[in-house]
């Protein structure tokens, strides 16, 4: 929001104008919704004669390096399950030319030890962050937590795209098998569900901040 937007949403309350009118006038000159409804947010609708801001949320260091640990270890759990899994779907269908058994088993070992550090560690920040937001609704609108999910959603929906490209190409190659299908799946139901879980959260956010 720039500061001649803020001033004039300012004055313009100031002189008793209605914030539907001062909303549609700024249209009308050419500025976005998201730009003018964060105007007008920037202020409380209460009665007082003059407006009256609101409080900005503020995310202290140590919440920021919360948010920066939970995504890191989100990451490493999911590619530490779906390692996992690829390693499972190996012993089930076995391939001449994979690797042997002796590194399909190290290959395990080091992602269960992964997700055995690395999950508990995300549940338990989830909690604790979810606790935080839940006390100050205020926190939803934290600009590190907005920009992590949304690099979150872009990973997961690159994953997504590139998993189904895989697909199709292997499909019109005629390269099918269960073992590669397989694959696929696990891939594209870990980034799906990712991508789901952090939309969903998004919409919840932009419904929570509707409703106030």
């Amino acid at each position: 929001m720039t500061t001649e937007l803020r001033d004039f949403v300012k004055e313009a309350l100031a002189a008793g104008t209605s914030r539907s009118d001062i909303a549609q006038v700024l249209k009308q000159s050419g500025w976005r919704d998201d730009e003018v409804r964060t105007a007008l947010e920037a202020f409380a609708d209460v009665a007082f004669p003059v407006p009256v801001p609101k409080r900005k949320p503020y995310l202290s260091a140590q919440e920021a390096f919360m948010y920066l640990l939970l995504f890191l270890t989100l990451y490493i759990s999911a590619v530490s399950f779906g390692t996992i899994c690829f390693q499972l779907v190996n012993s089930w269908l076995p391939d001449r030319i994979a690797p042997t058994y002796a590194y399909q088993l190290s290959a395990i070992r080091q992602a269960l030890s992964s997700l055995i550090i690395a999950y508990p560690v995300f549940l338990g920040l989830s909690i604790a962050l979810r606790k935080a937001v839940t006390k100050d609704p205020e926190k939803r609108s934290s600009k590190i937590r907005k920009w992590l999910t949304n690099i979150t959603l872009f990973i997961a929906s690159g994953v997504i795209i590139g998993d189904l490209i895989t697909l199709v190409f292997n499909l019109l190659q005629g390269e099918l098998t269960l073992r590669f299908v397989l694959k696929v799946v696990i891939v594209g139901a870990i980034a799906g569900t990712i991508f789901g879980y952090y939309l969903w959260e998004m919409r919840q956010d932009e419904r929570t901040k509707k409703g106030e």
